[in-house]
Protein backbone atom coordinates (compact mmCIF):
# COMPACT_ATOMS: atom_id res chain seq x y z
CA UNK A 1 0.00 0.00 0.00
CA UNK A 2 2.78 2.44 0.89
CA UNK A 3 4.55 1.60 -2.32
CA UNK A 4 1.39 2.36 -4.30
CA UNK A 5 0.97 5.71 -2.55
CA UNK A 6 4.59 6.55 -3.20
CA UNK A 7 4.13 5.71 -6.86
CA UNK A 8 1.00 7.85 -7.08
CA UNK A 9 2.82 10.69 -5.40
CA UNK A 10 5.58 10.58 -8.00
CA UNK A 11 3.03 10.53 -10.80
CA UNK A 12 1.21 13.44 -9.22
CA UNK A 13 4.33 15.61 -9.30
CA UNK A 14 5.27 14.85 -12.86
CA UNK A 15 3.30 17.34 -14.99
CA UNK A 16 4.12 20.73 -13.53
CA UNK A 17 5.28 23.75 -15.50
CA UNK A 18 8.35 24.22 -13.34
CA UNK A 19 9.52 20.68 -14.14
CA UNK A 20 9.56 20.80 -17.94
CA UNK A 21 13.36 20.75 -18.05
CA UNK A 22 13.40 17.36 -16.33
CA UNK A 23 13.79 14.75 -19.08
CA UNK A 24 11.18 12.42 -17.60
CA UNK A 25 8.67 15.23 -17.21
CA UNK A 26 9.43 16.57 -20.66
CA UNK A 27 8.70 13.18 -22.18
CA UNK A 28 5.41 12.99 -20.28
CA UNK A 29 4.32 16.37 -21.66
CA UNK A 30 5.36 15.51 -25.20
CA UNK A 31 3.73 12.07 -25.12
CA UNK A 32 0.43 13.74 -24.21
CA UNK A 33 0.60 16.19 -27.10
CA UNK A 34 1.88 19.29 -25.33
CA UNK A 35 4.24 21.58 -27.23
CA UNK A 36 7.21 22.80 -25.20
CA UNK A 37 9.78 25.57 -25.75
CA UNK A 38 12.41 24.34 -28.18
CA UNK A 39 14.87 27.15 -27.49
CA UNK A 40 17.41 27.71 -24.73
CA UNK A 41 15.22 29.60 -22.29
CA UNK A 42 18.06 30.59 -19.99
CA UNK A 43 20.00 32.08 -22.90
CA UNK A 44 16.85 33.96 -23.95
CA UNK A 45 16.40 35.28 -20.43
CA UNK A 46 20.01 36.41 -20.18
CA UNK A 47 19.81 38.26 -23.52
CA UNK A 48 16.49 39.88 -22.62
CA UNK A 49 17.44 40.99 -19.12
CA UNK A 50 20.77 42.47 -20.22
CA UNK A 51 19.46 44.22 -23.36
CA UNK A 52 15.66 44.38 -23.22
CA UNK A 53 13.76 45.26 -26.39
CA UNK A 54 10.16 44.81 -25.24
CA UNK A 55 8.37 45.40 -21.94
CA UNK A 56 4.64 44.82 -21.62
CA UNK A 57 2.21 46.20 -19.01
CA UNK A 58 -0.88 44.08 -18.36
CA UNK A 59 -0.35 40.44 -17.51
CA UNK A 60 -3.78 39.06 -18.33
CA UNK A 61 -5.00 36.39 -20.70
CA UNK A 62 -4.86 38.32 -23.97
CA UNK A 63 -1.17 39.13 -23.45
CA UNK A 64 -0.18 35.55 -22.68
CA UNK A 65 -2.35 34.01 -25.38
CA UNK A 66 -1.39 36.35 -28.18
CA UNK A 67 1.65 38.69 -28.28
CA UNK A 68 3.69 36.61 -25.82
CA UNK A 69 2.76 33.45 -27.74
CA UNK A 70 3.75 35.06 -31.07
CA UNK A 71 7.24 35.81 -29.75
CA UNK A 72 7.41 32.30 -28.28
CA UNK A 73 6.76 30.94 -31.77
CA UNK A 74 9.53 33.10 -33.24
CA UNK A 75 11.91 31.86 -30.55
CA UNK A 76 11.03 28.27 -31.42
CA UNK A 77 11.72 28.95 -35.09
CA UNK A 78 15.05 30.62 -34.37
CA UNK A 79 13.80 33.93 -35.81
CA UNK A 80 14.42 35.89 -32.62
CA UNK A 81 16.52 35.48 -29.49
CA UNK A 82 14.76 37.67 -26.93
CA UNK A 83 11.57 37.50 -24.94
CA UNK A 84 9.39 39.98 -23.11
CA UNK A 85 9.44 41.53 -19.65
CA UNK A 86 5.92 41.37 -18.22
CA UNK A 87 4.77 44.00 -15.73
CA UNK A 88 1.49 44.36 -13.86
CA UNK A 89 0.56 47.89 -12.92
CA UNK A 90 -2.80 47.21 -11.28
CA UNK A 91 -3.08 43.82 -9.56
CA UNK A 92 0.32 42.88 -8.19
CA UNK A 93 -1.03 39.54 -6.94
CA UNK A 94 -1.14 38.30 -10.53
CA UNK A 95 2.67 38.42 -10.61
CA UNK A 96 3.00 36.88 -7.17
CA UNK A 97 0.44 34.11 -7.69
CA UNK A 98 0.26 33.36 -11.43
CA UNK A 99 3.75 34.18 -12.71
CA UNK A 100 6.48 33.74 -10.10
CA UNK A 101 5.30 30.33 -8.79
CA UNK A 102 5.42 28.94 -12.33
CA UNK A 103 8.78 30.39 -13.34
CA UNK A 104 6.93 32.84 -15.64
CA UNK A 105 5.72 29.95 -17.80
CA UNK A 106 2.10 29.54 -18.87
CA UNK A 107 0.09 26.93 -20.70
CA UNK A 108 -1.90 28.15 -23.71
CA UNK A 109 -4.91 25.94 -24.41
CA UNK A 110 -6.31 26.74 -27.85
CA UNK A 111 -9.89 25.56 -28.27
CA UNK A 112 -10.50 25.12 -31.98
CA UNK A 113 -13.95 25.11 -33.56
CA UNK A 114 -13.35 21.69 -35.14
CA UNK A 115 -12.95 20.15 -31.68
CA UNK A 116 -9.17 19.89 -31.73
CA UNK A 117 -7.31 21.26 -28.74
CA UNK A 118 -3.76 22.54 -28.88
CA UNK A 119 -1.73 22.72 -25.66
CA UNK A 120 1.44 24.77 -25.77
CA UNK A 121 3.74 25.90 -22.96
CA UNK A 122 4.69 29.54 -23.57
CA UNK A 123 8.12 30.45 -22.21
CA UNK A 124 8.79 33.85 -23.78
CA UNK A 125 8.30 35.84 -20.56
CA UNK A 126 11.88 36.40 -19.45
CA UNK A 127 11.09 38.36 -16.32
CA UNK A 128 7.99 39.48 -14.43
CA UNK A 129 7.59 42.52 -12.22
CA UNK A 130 4.97 44.46 -10.31
CA UNK A 131 4.98 48.22 -10.90
CA UNK A 132 4.80 48.60 -7.14
CA UNK A 133 6.54 51.80 -6.07
CA UNK A 134 6.63 50.61 -2.47
CA UNK A 135 9.24 48.04 -3.53
CA UNK A 136 12.46 49.89 -4.27
CA UNK A 137 14.05 47.00 -6.16
CA UNK A 138 11.13 46.91 -8.62
CA UNK A 139 11.31 50.66 -9.25
CA UNK A 140 15.07 50.49 -9.80
CA UNK A 141 14.70 47.57 -12.20
CA UNK A 142 12.03 49.41 -14.20
CA UNK A 143 14.32 52.44 -14.40
CA UNK A 144 17.06 50.18 -15.77
CA UNK A 145 14.66 48.80 -18.39
CA UNK A 146 13.30 52.19 -19.45
CA UNK A 147 16.76 53.74 -19.76
CA UNK A 148 18.23 50.85 -21.76
CA UNK A 149 19.18 52.07 -25.26
CA UNK A 150 18.08 48.66 -26.60
CA UNK A 151 14.45 49.13 -25.49
CA UNK A 152 12.25 49.44 -28.57
CA UNK A 153 8.69 49.07 -27.36
CA UNK A 154 6.52 49.41 -24.28
CA UNK A 155 3.13 47.83 -24.91
CA UNK A 156 -0.12 47.61 -22.95
CA UNK A 157 -3.20 45.45 -22.46
CA UNK A 158 -4.70 47.18 -19.43
CA UNK A 159 -8.30 47.67 -20.70
CA UNK A 160 -9.70 51.01 -21.82
CA UNK A 161 -10.26 52.10 -18.21
CA UNK A 162 -6.52 51.90 -17.58
CA UNK A 163 -5.90 55.03 -19.66
CA UNK A 164 -8.65 57.15 -18.17
CA UNK A 165 -7.68 59.94 -15.81
CA UNK A 166 -11.29 60.91 -15.15
CA UNK A 167 -14.18 59.43 -13.21
CA UNK A 168 -17.66 58.79 -14.64
CA UNK A 169 -18.68 62.40 -13.97
CA UNK A 170 -15.79 63.75 -16.04
CA UNK A 171 -13.78 65.14 -13.15
CA UNK A 172 -10.30 63.89 -12.30
CA UNK A 173 -10.25 60.47 -10.66
CA UNK A 174 -9.25 60.56 -7.00
CA UNK A 175 -5.78 59.09 -7.45
CA UNK A 176 -5.01 61.45 -10.36
CA UNK A 177 -6.26 64.49 -8.46
CA UNK A 178 -4.07 63.45 -5.55
CA UNK A 179 -1.09 63.07 -7.90
CA UNK A 180 -1.65 66.56 -9.30
CA UNK A 181 -2.65 68.40 -6.13
CA UNK A 182 0.18 66.96 -4.06
CA UNK A 183 2.82 67.05 -6.80
CA UNK A 184 3.37 63.33 -6.41
CA UNK A 185 6.64 62.50 -8.14
CA UNK A 186 6.72 59.56 -8.56
CA UNK A 187 2.92 59.37 -8.99
CA UNK A 188 0.41 56.64 -8.13
CA UNK A 189 -1.63 56.28 -11.35
CA UNK A 190 -0.14 53.92 -13.95
CA UNK A 191 -0.21 56.59 -16.66
CA UNK A 192 1.73 58.85 -14.34
CA UNK A 193 4.21 56.07 -13.72
CA UNK A 194 4.69 55.74 -17.48
CA UNK A 195 5.42 59.47 -17.74
CA UNK A 196 7.83 59.12 -14.80
CA UNK A 197 9.79 56.31 -16.44
CA UNK A 198 9.80 58.09 -19.80
CA UNK A 199 11.31 61.09 -18.03
CA UNK A 200 14.07 58.77 -16.82
CA UNK A 201 14.67 57.73 -20.44
CA UNK A 202 14.68 61.37 -21.51
CA UNK A 203 17.29 62.27 -18.88
CA UNK A 204 19.41 59.27 -19.93
CA UNK A 205 19.85 60.56 -23.46
CA UNK A 206 16.35 60.96 -24.91
CA UNK A 207 16.56 57.66 -26.74
CA UNK A 208 13.66 56.84 -29.10
CA UNK A 209 10.85 54.55 -27.93
CA UNK A 210 7.42 53.32 -29.01
CA UNK A 211 4.51 53.26 -26.56
CA UNK A 212 2.04 50.81 -28.09
CA UNK A 213 -1.43 50.15 -26.74
CA UNK A 214 -2.81 46.77 -27.77
CA UNK A 215 -6.11 47.23 -26.00
CA UNK A 216 -9.45 46.60 -27.65
CA UNK A 217 -10.63 50.22 -27.75
CA UNK A 218 -10.97 52.90 -30.39
CA UNK A 219 -7.84 54.96 -31.10
CA UNK A 220 -6.02 53.26 -28.27
CA UNK A 221 -2.69 54.92 -29.04
CA UNK A 222 -4.25 58.37 -28.76
CA UNK A 223 -5.77 57.48 -25.38
CA UNK A 224 -2.35 56.40 -24.11
CA UNK A 225 -0.64 59.49 -25.51
CA UNK A 226 -3.18 61.93 -24.08
CA UNK A 227 -2.94 60.39 -20.61
CA UNK A 228 0.86 60.52 -20.51
CA UNK A 229 0.96 64.04 -21.93
CA UNK A 230 -1.55 65.19 -19.30
CA UNK A 231 0.93 64.21 -16.60
CA UNK A 232 3.91 65.70 -18.42
CA UNK A 233 2.05 68.98 -19.02
CA UNK A 234 1.06 69.22 -15.35
CA UNK A 235 4.62 68.53 -14.24
CA UNK A 236 6.01 71.24 -16.52
CA UNK A 237 3.48 73.66 -15.01
CA UNK A 238 4.52 72.60 -11.51
CA UNK A 239 8.22 72.83 -12.28
CA UNK A 240 8.80 69.11 -11.66
CA UNK A 241 10.26 68.40 -15.12
CA UNK A 242 11.98 70.33 -17.84
CA UNK A 243 9.80 71.63 -20.68
CA UNK A 244 12.11 69.76 -23.03
CA UNK A 245 10.68 66.53 -21.65
CA UNK A 246 7.22 67.43 -22.99
CA UNK A 247 8.82 68.30 -26.32
CA UNK A 248 10.54 64.90 -26.32
CA UNK A 249 7.19 63.15 -25.84
CA UNK A 250 5.62 65.06 -28.74
CA UNK A 251 8.53 64.55 -31.14
CA UNK A 252 7.55 61.56 -33.32
CA UNK A 253 11.17 60.94 -34.26
CA UNK A 254 11.65 60.14 -30.58
CA UNK A 255 8.39 58.87 -29.05
CA UNK A 256 5.45 57.34 -30.91
CA UNK A 257 2.01 56.15 -29.86
CA UNK A 258 0.78 53.94 -32.74
CA UNK A 259 -2.80 52.83 -33.16
CA UNK A 260 -3.58 49.11 -33.16
CA UNK A 261 -6.48 46.71 -33.52
CA UNK A 262 -6.41 43.45 -31.59
CA UNK A 263 -8.90 40.61 -31.86
CA UNK A 264 -8.79 37.34 -29.97
CA UNK A 265 -11.27 35.91 -27.47
CA UNK A 266 -9.60 34.84 -24.21
CA UNK A 267 -12.25 34.14 -21.55
CA UNK A 268 -11.66 33.49 -17.88
CA UNK A 269 -10.10 30.12 -16.97
CA UNK A 270 -12.81 27.52 -17.55
CA UNK A 271 -13.74 24.61 -15.28
CA UNK A 272 -14.14 22.24 -18.24
CA UNK A 273 -10.60 23.03 -19.36
CA UNK A 274 -9.42 22.36 -15.80
CA UNK A 275 -10.99 18.89 -15.89
CA UNK A 276 -9.47 18.13 -19.27
CA UNK A 277 -6.01 19.13 -18.07
CA UNK A 278 -6.39 17.11 -14.88
CA UNK A 279 -7.18 14.01 -16.92
CA UNK A 280 -3.85 14.57 -18.70
CA UNK A 281 -2.13 14.66 -15.31
CA UNK A 282 -1.33 18.37 -15.55
CA UNK A 283 -1.11 19.69 -12.01
CA UNK A 284 -1.12 23.49 -12.30
CA UNK A 285 -4.87 23.88 -12.72
CA UNK A 286 -5.95 26.00 -9.74
CA UNK A 287 -8.10 28.97 -10.72
CA UNK A 288 -6.69 31.96 -8.85
CA UNK A 289 -8.93 34.82 -7.74
CA UNK A 290 -7.02 37.81 -6.38
CA UNK A 291 -8.21 40.33 -3.81
CA UNK A 292 -8.93 42.68 -6.73
CA UNK A 293 -11.17 40.02 -8.31
CA UNK A 294 -8.82 39.13 -11.15
CA UNK A 295 -9.47 35.59 -12.39
CA UNK A 296 -6.28 33.95 -13.56
CA UNK A 297 -4.41 30.66 -13.62
CA UNK A 298 -1.23 29.04 -14.86
CA UNK A 299 -3.12 28.33 -18.09
CA UNK A 300 -5.06 30.44 -20.57
CA UNK A 301 -7.95 29.11 -22.66
CA UNK A 302 -8.44 30.93 -25.95
CA UNK A 303 -9.86 30.68 -29.43
CA UNK A 304 -7.68 29.94 -32.44
CA UNK A 305 -8.49 33.05 -34.52
CA UNK A 306 -6.41 36.14 -33.85
CA UNK A 307 -5.65 39.47 -35.50
CA UNK A 308 -3.25 42.21 -34.50
CA UNK A 309 -2.86 45.20 -36.83
CA UNK A 310 -0.40 47.90 -35.76
CA UNK A 311 0.53 51.31 -37.13
CA UNK A 312 4.15 50.96 -38.24
CA UNK A 313 5.81 53.78 -36.27
CA UNK A 314 8.81 52.40 -34.38
CA UNK A 315 11.68 54.89 -34.26
CA UNK A 316 13.99 52.47 -32.39
CA UNK A 317 13.00 49.36 -34.35
CA UNK A 318 10.76 46.53 -33.17
CA UNK A 319 10.73 42.78 -32.51
CA UNK A 320 9.89 40.82 -35.70
CA UNK A 321 6.19 40.37 -34.91
CA UNK A 322 5.42 40.51 -38.64
CA UNK A 323 7.08 37.11 -39.03
CA UNK A 324 4.48 35.79 -36.58
CA UNK A 325 1.42 36.99 -38.47
CA UNK A 326 1.04 40.52 -37.06
CA UNK A 327 0.12 43.17 -39.63
CA UNK A 328 2.11 46.42 -39.75
CA UNK A 329 0.62 49.17 -41.85
CA UNK A 330 -0.25 52.87 -41.98
CA UNK A 331 -2.50 54.73 -39.55
CA UNK A 332 -5.41 55.04 -41.98
CA UNK A 333 -5.51 51.29 -42.58
CA UNK A 334 -5.41 50.49 -38.86
CA UNK A 335 -8.33 52.87 -38.38
CA UNK A 336 -10.27 51.14 -41.16
CA UNK A 337 -9.60 47.67 -39.72
CA UNK A 338 -10.78 48.83 -36.32
CA UNK A 339 -13.98 50.32 -37.74
CA UNK A 340 -14.64 47.17 -39.76
CA UNK A 341 -14.38 44.99 -36.66
CA UNK A 342 -15.79 47.29 -33.98
CA UNK A 343 -18.60 48.92 -35.96
CA UNK A 344 -19.76 46.08 -38.20
CA UNK A 345 -18.27 42.62 -38.31
CA UNK A 346 -17.81 41.49 -34.70
CA UNK A 347 -18.39 43.82 -31.78
CA UNK A 348 -21.99 44.85 -32.58
CA UNK A 349 -22.91 41.17 -32.95
CA UNK A 350 -21.28 40.42 -29.61
CA UNK A 351 -23.14 43.22 -27.85
CA UNK A 352 -26.49 42.12 -29.28
CA UNK A 353 -25.85 38.56 -28.10
CA UNK A 354 -24.77 39.88 -24.69
CA UNK A 355 -27.85 42.02 -24.07
CA UNK A 356 -30.39 39.47 -25.31
CA UNK A 357 -28.45 36.51 -23.92
CA UNK A 358 -28.67 37.94 -20.41
CA UNK A 359 -32.42 38.52 -20.73
CA UNK A 360 -32.99 35.05 -22.18
CA UNK A 361 -30.87 33.45 -19.41
CA UNK A 362 -28.10 32.02 -21.58
CA UNK A 363 -24.75 31.16 -20.01
CA UNK A 364 -22.61 30.78 -23.14
CA UNK A 365 -22.37 32.59 -26.46
CA UNK A 366 -22.10 29.36 -28.46
CA UNK A 367 -25.40 28.20 -27.00
CA UNK A 368 -27.03 31.42 -28.15
CA UNK A 369 -25.87 30.68 -31.68
CA UNK A 370 -27.92 27.46 -31.58
CA UNK A 371 -31.02 29.58 -30.92
CA UNK A 372 -32.59 30.25 -34.33
CA UNK A 373 -33.94 33.64 -33.26
CA UNK A 374 -30.64 34.91 -31.87
CA UNK A 375 -28.48 33.45 -34.63
CA UNK A 376 -30.85 34.77 -37.28
CA UNK A 377 -30.91 38.17 -35.64
CA UNK A 378 -27.13 38.73 -35.53
CA UNK A 379 -26.70 37.35 -39.04
CA UNK A 380 -29.36 39.70 -40.35
CA UNK A 381 -27.91 42.65 -38.48
CA UNK A 382 -24.38 41.93 -39.70
CA UNK A 383 -25.08 41.13 -43.32
CA UNK A 384 -28.09 43.35 -44.00
CA UNK A 385 -27.40 46.47 -41.92
CA UNK A 386 -23.67 46.35 -41.23
CA UNK A 387 -22.16 45.32 -44.54
CA UNK A 388 -23.79 48.09 -46.65
CA UNK A 389 -21.82 50.71 -44.71
CA UNK A 390 -18.77 48.61 -43.76
CA UNK A 391 -15.30 50.16 -43.95
CA UNK A 392 -13.08 48.01 -46.18
CA UNK A 393 -9.48 48.21 -44.92
CA UNK A 394 -8.02 46.39 -47.92
CA UNK A 395 -5.68 44.08 -45.98
CA UNK A 396 -8.57 42.01 -44.54
CA UNK A 397 -11.77 41.39 -46.50
CA UNK A 398 -14.87 42.32 -44.47
CA UNK A 399 -16.85 39.48 -46.06
CA UNK A 400 -14.23 36.94 -45.02
CA UNK A 401 -13.99 38.41 -41.53
CA UNK A 402 -17.72 38.39 -40.78
CA UNK A 403 -18.16 34.91 -42.30
CA UNK A 404 -15.46 33.65 -39.95
CA UNK A 405 -17.09 35.39 -36.97
CA UNK A 406 -20.54 33.94 -37.62
CA UNK A 407 -19.65 30.49 -38.88
CA UNK A 408 -16.49 29.62 -36.96
CA UNK A 409 -15.92 31.83 -33.94
CA UNK A 410 -19.24 32.60 -32.25
CA UNK A 411 -20.50 29.05 -32.83
CA UNK A 412 -17.41 27.39 -31.32
CA UNK A 413 -18.85 25.06 -28.62
CA UNK A 414 -15.46 24.79 -26.94
CA UNK A 415 -15.16 28.52 -26.17
CA UNK A 416 -16.46 29.27 -22.65
CA UNK A 417 -17.35 32.90 -23.35
CA UNK A 418 -20.46 34.32 -21.71
CA UNK A 419 -22.98 37.05 -22.52
CA UNK A 420 -22.51 38.33 -18.97
CA UNK A 421 -18.79 39.01 -19.59
CA UNK A 422 -19.44 40.73 -22.89
CA UNK A 423 -22.24 42.83 -21.36
CA UNK A 424 -19.70 44.59 -19.11
CA UNK A 425 -19.41 48.34 -19.86
CA UNK A 426 -22.12 48.21 -22.54
CA UNK A 427 -22.85 51.93 -22.18
CA UNK A 428 -19.26 52.61 -23.26
CA UNK A 429 -19.46 50.26 -26.23
CA UNK A 430 -22.74 51.25 -27.88
CA UNK A 431 -21.56 54.60 -29.34
CA UNK A 432 -18.86 52.86 -31.37
CA UNK A 433 -20.58 49.54 -32.04
CA UNK A 434 -23.89 51.04 -33.20
CA UNK A 435 -23.58 54.82 -33.20
CA UNK A 436 -20.99 54.88 -35.97
CA UNK A 437 -23.26 52.78 -38.20
CA UNK A 438 -26.16 55.12 -37.48
CA UNK A 439 -23.98 58.10 -38.41
CA UNK A 440 -22.94 56.37 -41.63
CA UNK A 441 -26.56 55.87 -42.62
CA UNK A 442 -27.45 59.44 -41.66
CA UNK A 443 -24.58 60.77 -43.79
CA UNK A 444 -26.03 58.82 -46.73
CA UNK A 445 -29.39 60.48 -46.19
CA UNK A 446 -31.06 57.31 -44.94
CA UNK A 447 -33.99 57.57 -42.56
CA UNK A 448 -32.59 55.45 -39.70
CA UNK A 449 -36.09 54.74 -38.39
CA UNK A 450 -36.40 52.38 -41.37
CA UNK A 451 -33.57 50.20 -40.05
CA UNK A 452 -34.78 46.78 -39.01
CA UNK A 453 -32.29 45.34 -36.50
CA UNK A 454 -30.30 48.13 -34.79
CA UNK A 455 -33.38 49.82 -33.23
CA UNK A 456 -34.29 46.46 -31.70
CA UNK A 457 -30.85 46.22 -30.06
CA UNK A 458 -31.12 49.75 -28.66
CA UNK A 459 -34.59 49.01 -27.32
CA UNK A 460 -33.27 45.71 -25.97
CA UNK A 461 -30.59 47.62 -24.07
CA UNK A 462 -33.27 49.72 -22.35
CA UNK A 463 -35.14 46.53 -21.53
CA UNK A 464 -31.91 44.99 -20.18
CA UNK A 465 -31.45 48.00 -17.86
CA UNK A 466 -34.66 47.12 -16.03
CA UNK A 467 -32.85 44.07 -14.66
CA UNK A 468 -35.83 41.81 -15.39
CA UNK A 469 -35.38 38.82 -17.71
CA UNK A 470 -37.89 37.56 -20.26
CA UNK A 471 -39.45 35.27 -17.66
CA UNK A 472 -40.20 38.20 -15.39
CA UNK A 473 -37.41 37.43 -12.90
CA UNK A 474 -34.61 39.67 -11.67
CA UNK A 475 -31.10 38.99 -12.95
CA UNK A 476 -27.70 40.47 -12.13
CA UNK A 477 -26.57 43.21 -14.49
CA UNK A 478 -22.93 43.26 -15.56
CA UNK A 479 -20.60 46.00 -14.27
CA UNK A 480 -20.77 49.34 -16.09
CA UNK A 481 -19.56 52.82 -15.06
CA UNK A 482 -23.04 54.27 -15.78
CA UNK A 483 -25.00 51.36 -14.34
CA UNK A 484 -26.32 53.09 -11.21
CA UNK A 485 -27.38 56.17 -13.14
CA UNK A 486 -29.09 54.31 -16.00
CA UNK A 487 -30.82 51.68 -13.88
CA UNK A 488 -32.08 54.50 -11.67
CA UNK A 489 -33.84 55.97 -14.70
CA UNK A 490 -35.27 52.60 -15.80
CA UNK A 491 -36.29 51.50 -12.28
CA UNK A 492 -39.90 52.66 -12.67
CA UNK A 493 -40.39 50.42 -15.72
CA UNK A 494 -39.49 47.17 -13.98
CA UNK A 495 -43.16 46.33 -13.47
CA UNK A 496 -44.04 46.74 -17.16
CA UNK A 497 -45.05 50.40 -17.05
CA UNK A 498 -45.40 51.92 -20.51
CA UNK A 499 -43.06 54.78 -21.47
CA UNK A 500 -43.59 57.73 -23.75
CA UNK A 501 -40.66 58.75 -25.93
CA UNK A 502 -40.28 61.98 -23.94
CA UNK A 503 -40.01 59.98 -20.70
CA UNK A 504 -36.73 58.40 -21.81
CA UNK A 505 -35.02 61.61 -22.91
CA UNK A 506 -32.47 61.32 -20.08
CA UNK A 507 -31.06 58.29 -21.90
CA UNK A 508 -32.08 58.47 -25.56
CA UNK A 509 -30.74 61.99 -26.06
CA UNK A 510 -27.25 61.13 -24.83
CA UNK A 511 -24.60 61.22 -27.53
CA UNK A 512 -22.07 59.73 -25.11
CA UNK A 513 -24.16 56.53 -25.13
CA UNK A 514 -25.51 56.38 -28.69
CA UNK A 515 -23.08 58.70 -30.55
CA UNK A 516 -26.15 60.57 -31.81
CA UNK A 517 -29.16 62.14 -30.15
CA UNK A 518 -31.84 59.58 -31.03
CA UNK A 519 -34.50 62.31 -31.01
CA UNK A 520 -32.57 64.38 -33.54
CA UNK A 521 -31.93 61.23 -35.57
CA UNK A 522 -35.65 60.44 -35.67
CA UNK A 523 -35.21 57.09 -33.92
CA UNK A 524 -36.37 57.75 -30.35
CA UNK A 525 -40.03 57.03 -31.06
CA UNK A 526 -39.32 53.67 -32.68
CA UNK A 527 -36.92 52.60 -29.94
CA UNK A 528 -39.47 53.54 -27.28
CA UNK A 529 -42.24 51.58 -29.02
CA UNK A 530 -40.01 48.50 -29.28
CA UNK A 531 -39.01 48.84 -25.63
CA UNK A 532 -42.65 49.03 -24.55
CA UNK A 533 -43.46 45.92 -26.54
CA UNK A 534 -40.55 43.96 -25.04
CA UNK A 535 -41.50 45.21 -21.59
CA UNK A 536 -45.21 44.35 -21.81
CA UNK A 537 -45.04 40.84 -20.38
CA UNK A 538 -43.30 37.49 -20.18
CA UNK A 539 -41.90 36.16 -23.42
CA UNK A 540 -42.16 39.48 -25.24
CA UNK A 541 -38.41 39.89 -25.76
CA UNK A 542 -38.44 36.56 -27.55
CA UNK A 543 -41.52 37.55 -29.55
CA UNK A 544 -39.92 40.76 -30.84
CA UNK A 545 -36.72 38.93 -31.78
CA UNK A 546 -38.65 36.21 -33.62
CA UNK A 547 -40.74 38.74 -35.55
CA UNK A 548 -37.63 40.74 -36.47
CA UNK A 549 -35.88 37.68 -37.88
CA UNK A 550 -38.94 36.71 -39.90
CA UNK A 551 -38.83 40.20 -41.40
Amino acid sequence: MFGDNEKKGKEKDIMKLTQINDEKVKKEFLDKGYKLPEYDREAMRKATVSEPTWVHFGTGNIFRAFPAAVIDGLLNEGLYNKGVIAVDGFDFDVINKAYKPFDDLSLLVTLKSDGNIEKKVVGSVAESLAADFSVEANVNRLKEIFTAPSLQMVSFTITEKGYSLNGPDGSLAGVVKDDFDNKCFPPKHLMGKMAYFLNERFKAGAKPITMASMDNCSHNGDKLKNAILAYADKWVEQGLVDKAFYEYLTDESKVTFPLSMIDKITPRPDANVVEMLKKDGFEDTDIIVTDKHTYTAAFVNAEETQYLVVEDKFPNGRPPFDKGGVYFTDRETVDKVEKMKVCTCLNPLHTALAVFGCMLSYDFIWKEMKDEDLAGFVKGMGYKEGMPVVINPGIIKPETFIDEVLNKRLVNPFMPDTPQRIACDTSQKIPIRFGETLKAYISKGTDVSTLHYIPVVLAGYLRYLTGINDEGESFELSPDPLLAELTGIMEEYRDGKKAEAADLKAILSRKDIFAVDLYEAGLAEKVTELFNEMNSGKGMVRKVLHRTVLG
